[in-house]
């Protein structure tokens, strides 16, 4: 029997992975992340959301990432995974293991041809883990902020 259970968060359920998404964006206080994830757990259309880790038999999410679809010019409809978020005491691999998993399934189920994985920060670990499920580098990805007032927010364009 899986350790993990990875499913799609619902509504109610994005206050407690709020200390998750720090790991991953520490600067995100918690209206902006009320509101970005409200955007992707309230949608009817399935091309975007929250997937979520559990350890089994604990009340509180060990893991997540966010996803979205889109139609790339070179690859057609891409699953596009990002803000990657893998702690756990006893497996930390283990609820990263499960969460690559549910992205292979989840782009199957969606119709995707490639999965694009974008890890944020220097998270070595994540990278690590998603390399040795056959991920590959495809590109550098490059930022630059524009308003100070928005650094603490997730970025608009994540929440299509």
């Amino acid at each position: 029997m899986p350790a993990f259970t990875v499913r799609a968060l619902v509504p109610d359920e994005i206050r407690s992975v709020y200390p998750l998404i720090r790991e991953a964006m520490p600067s995100v206080d918690l209206a902006a992340w009320t509101e970005f994830a409200r955007r992707l757990t309230g949608r009817r259309l399935s091309n975007a959301g929250v997937m979520a880790a559990w350890r089994k038999g604990r009340p509180f999410p060990c893991g997540l990432f966010c996803f979205r679809v889109d139609k790339t010019l070179g690859q057609g409809r891409v699953l596009i995974a990002e803000y990657f978020v893998a702690v756990d005491l006893l497996d930390p691999k283990g609820v990263l293991e499960a969460l690559v998993a549910e992205l292979d399934a989840l782009g199957h189920r969606l119709g995707c041809d490639a999965v694009r994985s974008v890890v944020h920060g220097r998270e070595p670990e994540l990278a690590g883990g998603l390399v040795a499920a056959g991920h590959a580098p495809e590109a550098s990805l490059l930022l630059k902020g524009l308003a100070a007032s928005r650094s603490k927010r997730v970025p608009e364009a994540c929440a299509h």
